[in-house]
């Protein structure tokens, strides 16, 4: 069947097309996506405004005449940090349902860390043993851990990059004090969490999802999207460690002209490398393993199973 996941993040809105059936591989057919940066349309009660919420219901229905128009016989909506975050999150949802038809399934933080680690649990194999899975997104930064498809340890963070560019980096480039104020706030948090983790033992391998973890591995020398999928990829902390003063340095337009770094994300590149030192330092870990799956992939896995159990 051809399947849609519609995926409310926190920087954009994004549709992903699949070809899919229980026990097989689910092919990509179409991406239809749209930035929307909702973590950014907060107004300071923390409340998603008018003009947000009308560009997320036009944004929507895009998505779903995309659907339409590729033949998806059934969509799957979700919405992560920023609506579920939001204080009027209940009134944006009810909006959204009476205007587009569209039920947003709003996932929990463990939820999504969950679901992206089934997904790279997916990918790599049951060979690949115990997994560490870090995934930065717009809103929130998630952690998982385990041996199974089920994690044995789940958390999500409020340190995603979009949100913390917002709420701590407003120079361009920014000032030095805000990038060690920011430096600080983010390792204070990611430090709270680590001994939930390192009680349960090394990981055979740290996977790390995410478009901010592919862009960063990509300045520091991996392979192009271009070269496909299974070209496997990584990011060493050494190399991340030398590029983020020379991020800090850079002014926004500055990084969109690094390779693989689109101008939508280049603002936010420089809080989301904040995040990625800090959690591979605080963790101790060397390396990552860039996976091409991440939350979307695995919401379309955990369908096809409950298809095929019923």
């Amino acid at each position: 069947m051809r399947l849609g996941v519609l995926d409310v993040g926190s920087n954009t809105v994004h549709l992903l097309v699949v070809d899919a059936h229980p026990g097989a591989c689910p092919l990509p057919a179409h991406s239809h996506k749209a930035e929307l940066r909702l973590a950014q349309l907060l107004d300071h009660d923390g409340a998603i405004g008018p003009h947000g919420v009308d560009r997320l219901v036009s944004v929507i229905k895009d998505a779903l005449q995309a659907a339409e128009d590729k033949g998806v016989e059934e969509v799957l909506p979700f919405a992560t940090s920023a609506v579920r975050e939001a204080r009027n999150a209940d009134d944006v949802l009810d909006r959204v349902r009476a205007e587009t038809g569209v039920e947003l399934q709003v996932l929990t933080g463990s939820e999504e860390a969950r679901l992206t680690f089934l997904a790279a649990r997916r990918w790599f194999g049951w060979s690949a043993g115990k997994l560490l899975v870090l995934d930065i997104g717009g809103g929130s930064l998630e952690v998982a851990y385990g041996i199974d498809e089920e994690p044995d340890a789940a958390a999500s963070l409020p340190l995603g990059a979009g949100r913390l560019t917002a709420g701590w980096l407003p120079g361009d480039p920014p000032a030095p004090d805000d990038v060690r104020a920011l430096r600080r706030h983010v390792r204070t948090e990611i430090a709270r969490t680590v001994g939930e983790f390192s009680r349960l033992g090394t990981p055979d391998h740290v996977v790390a999802t995410s478009k901010t973890f592919k862009q960063l591995a990509r300045i520091a020398g991996a392979a192009r999207s271009a070269e496909g999928l299974y070209v496997q990829r990584e990011l060493k902390r050494e190399s991340l460690e030398g590029w983020v003063p020379r991020l800090a340095a850079m002014t926004e337009q500055e990084r969109s002209e690094l390779p693989g770094v689109s101008e939508g994300r280049a603002g936010q590149l420089l809080a989301g490398a904040l995040v990625a030192e800090a959690a591979m330092d605080l963790f101790g870990v060397e390396r990552v393993e860039i996976c091409p799956w991440a939350l979307r992939e695995g919401v379309i896995l955990r369908r096809l199973d409950h298809m095929e159990s019923a």
